[in-house]
C-alpha cells in the first residue's frame, strides 16, 4: 500500500509517519520510507544521525537515472529527457517492485536498520541555496512522483512518504498517487485547516483521507476534532515520553511506546490494509494520464520540445502481477 502523511508544518506529521514504519519493520513488514518534505527530517526520526541523514542520497540528484531506467524499451518515449515527473508508464516501461532490487534502489535507497526490522529509505534531498530564484521544491519531488507512477505494490508491501507540508502537493497529481493519506492535524484552527483544503481538493479524485488528530491533551481537544472533522478522525494520539526521548536522540526501544500510542498505530495500519480492497488500478492509471495531459500542455510540451501527450498508451493499465499490468 501507498500511504502519505501530511499536514501543516510543526503537525507531527514526520514524527507520526516515523513511528508508523517503525511499527511495520517491527512486523518484518517490506517498507520504503519516503522523505518528500522541503524539510527533511525523516531520517533523523527513524534514528540516524546528522551526518548519516545528510549522506542520503538525493533522488533529484539521480534523476537522470531513474528516467532512463524507468523508460525501458517504451517506444512511445523518444528519449529519457522527454521524461517529466507526470510521465506515465506504457508497454516496454519497467516498474518498481517493493521487494526487488534495482538501479533506482541501488542509487537512492539506504537501508535503514530499526528496533526491530530494517526499512529502506529514500529522500528527496533538500533545498539548497544554489536552487533560490532558479527551482520550485515541486521540481525536487518529481522523482518521487516519478517512481509512484512506476511503482506496482501488492498487499502487505508498505511504501510511507512524508510529504511537504501544508497543500503544496496539490501543485501536481502526486496528491492521487496513494491509497491512503492520514492527514495529521492538531486540535487548533490552524490545524485543521490544511484538512479543509485536503478535503476539498480530494473529494473529486476520490482520495481516501483520515484524519490523525496529534497533541491532544483533553476531552475538549477531542471534542474540537471531533467538530472540525466529524468522521474522517480515525484516531488520537497524545504525549509521548517515548517521542520526547527519541527527539532527545535518546529513544528506548520501540517496545517500550506507550500503550495507547501502539493501539494508535495498529489502528492507522489497519485502515491502511483495508484499503487494500478498494484499490482501483484503472481509476489510478486514468489519474495519472489526466495530470500528465495537463502538465504537458500547460508547461511539458514547451520545456521539452516534444507532444508529451504522445507519451500516453491507451491501451495499458498498471497493476499488480496477478491482475496483471495489461495491454
Amino acid at each position: 500500500m501507498k500511504i502519505a502523511f501530511v499536514g501543516k508544518g510543526g503537525s507531527g506529521k514526520t514524527t507520526l509517519s516515523s513511528l508508523f514504519v517503525r511499527h511495520l519493520a517491527a512486523t518484518e513488514s517490506p517498507v520504503v520510507a519516503v522523505d518528500a518534505d522541503i524539510n527533511q527530517h525523516l531520517g533523523a526520526a527513524l534514528g540516524l544521525s546528522e551526518d548519516e541523514a545528510a549522506a542520503l542520497p538525493a533522488m533529484g540528484a539521480h534523476l537522470p537515472l531513474i528516467k532512463e531506467y524507468l523508460r525501458g524499451s517504451n517506444p512511445r518515449i523518444v528519449s529519457a529527457e522527454t521524461m517529466i515527473k507526470t510521465t506515465p508508464p506504457g508497454e516496454g516501461s519497467r516498474l518498481l517492485r517493493v521487494r526487488e532490487e534495482n538501479p533506482v534502489y541501488e542509487a537512492c535507497a539506504r537501508p535503514v536498520r530499526l528496533d526491530p526490522g530494517e526499512v529502506r529509505l529514500m529522500a528527496t534531498g533538500p533545498f539548497t541555496e544554489a536552487d533560490l530564484g532558479v527551482a520550485c521544491y515541486h521540481s525536487k519531488v518529481g522523482a518521487v512522483e516519478l517512481c509512484l507512477n512506476h511503482l506496482v505494490d501488492g498487499a502487505g508491501e508498505y511504501v510511507v512518504v512524508d510529504m511537504t507540508a501544508g497543500s503544496d502537493s496539490f501543485a501536481s497529481g502526486m496528491f492521487t498517487r496513494f491509497d491512503m493519506t492520514f492527514l495529521v492535524a492538531e486540535p487548533t484552527r490552524k490545524g485543521v485547516s490544511v484538512y479543509r483544503q485536503y478535503k476539498e481538493y480530494a473529494r473529486d479524485f476520490g482520495v481516501a483521507l483520515k484524519v490523525v488528530g496529534n497533541k491532544v491533551q483533553g476531552p475538549d481537544d477531542l471534542d474540537f476534532l471531533h467538530q472540525e472533522v466529524g468522521e474522517d478522525l480515525l484516531v488520537t494520539v497524545g504525549h509521548s515520553d517515548w517521542v520526547r526521548a527519541m527527539e532527545k536522540g535518546r529513544p528506548p526501544r520501540f517496545d517500550r511506546l506507550e500503550p495507547e500510542n501502539q493501539r494508535a498505530l495498529g489502528t492507522l495500519r489497519e485502515a491502511a490494509d483495508d484499503s487494500y480492497a478498494r484499490r482501483d488500478w484503472r481509476r489510478y492509471t486514468s489519474q495519472m494520464v489526466h495530470f500528465h495531459l495537463r502538465n504537458a500542455e500547460s508547461w511539458g510540451n514547451a520545456k521539452t520540445g516534444a507532444d508529451l501527450a504522445a507519451q500516453v498508451d491507451p491501451d495499458f493499465t498498471l497493476g499488480e502481477p496477478t491482475t496483471a499490468a495489461t495491454r
